[in-house]
């Protein structure tokens, strides 16, 4: 048996601070909340900066602390200015959560335009990379640890089509960064991790489920997620917040699929009929 209230606590980030990228956006949001209500500090970034203020707001609401910065995550000097305004906010981190990303599905392969190809590789791979150097060199320097949590994709793992190339090229690339990093800093107790959503209602998708002409699209989707339904926002808080706290202390390099069982579902297989 263990002691009253010890299991609940390995989720806890108390006194720990947390970088979240793309934290305007729907990931980026409720990550935060769900950060800030386990005890952590945040230093919050986005290129939206009323998104960004957004989200500042209901985390100071709900009692948080945070701090701020608008960037690009795909500009070297941005990364920059965000760790010198944390470094001066802070004077630390313990966590990061790459979770910027861009997709601007572009028609076929053979006539993908090279400029959306190299921006969206920029975005939400290079800029993965920029976030995770600078946030390790300063847990190495730290010397007790820290954790990075890496927002891929299920197109990380199979081709989605539709103008997904340079998206799921992108993601791929998350995948094995993940797993160089993890192995990289093991040593020095530095966890890296990464979790592959399927769809899930951001504001995007909540227009095109509300688009009767997108309904074929809908449905296609839904048919490759074994339950059912596409996921809410809310329901990425978990699993992010497992693989940061101390209650995966043992998981490095995993690529998590939270994804209603679409990883699982063989293109060829059938879903069950409804009892």
């Amino acid at each position: 048996m263990t002691e009253t209230g010890a299991i609940a606590n390995l989720f806890r980030l108390d006194g720990r601070v947390a970088l979240v990228t793309g934290a305007g956006g729907a990931f980026g949001r409720a990550i935060a909340g769900g950060f800030a209500e386990a005890g952590a500090r945040l230093f919050l970034t986005d290129l939206n900066a009323g998104r960004l203020e957004e989200t500042a707001t209901q985390v100071r609401a709900a009692g948080g602390t945070c701090a701020t910065w608008v960037g690009d995550t795909g500009s070297s000097a941005d990364v920059d200015a965000v760790f010198a305004h944390l470094d001066e906010a802070f004077g630390r981190i313990d966590i990061l959560v790459n979770n910027a990303g861009g997709n601007p599905m572009q028609g076929r392969p053979e006539a993908f335009p090279l400029d959306v190809w190299e921006a969206v590789l920029r975005t939400n791979l290079t800029g993965y990379f920029l976030f995770a150097r600078a946030a390790g060199t300063r847990m190495i320097a730290q010397g007790d640890g820290g954790s990075v949590v890496n927002v891929s994709s299920i197109a990380s793992a199979s081709s989605l089509g539709r103008g997904n190339l340079a998206y799921g090229a992108s993601k791929s690339g998350v995948n094995q960064l993940t797993r160089e990093l993890a192995v990289e800093w093991a040593h020095h107790r530095i966890r890296v991790n990464a979790i592959q959503p399927c769809q899930f209602l951001n504001e995007g998708w909540r227009t095109s489920v509300a688009d009767p002409s997108k309904s074929a699209l809908v449905a296609r989707v839904l048919s490759g997620i074994p339950m059912g339904r596409m996921g809410e926002p809310r329901e990425i808080v978990g699993p992010v917040l497992f693989l940061v706290s101390d209650a995966a202390s043992m998981v490095t390099g995993v690529l998590l699929p939270v994804d209603g069982g679409n990883l699982a579902l063989n293109p060829t297989g059938s879903l069950p009929v409804p009892d």
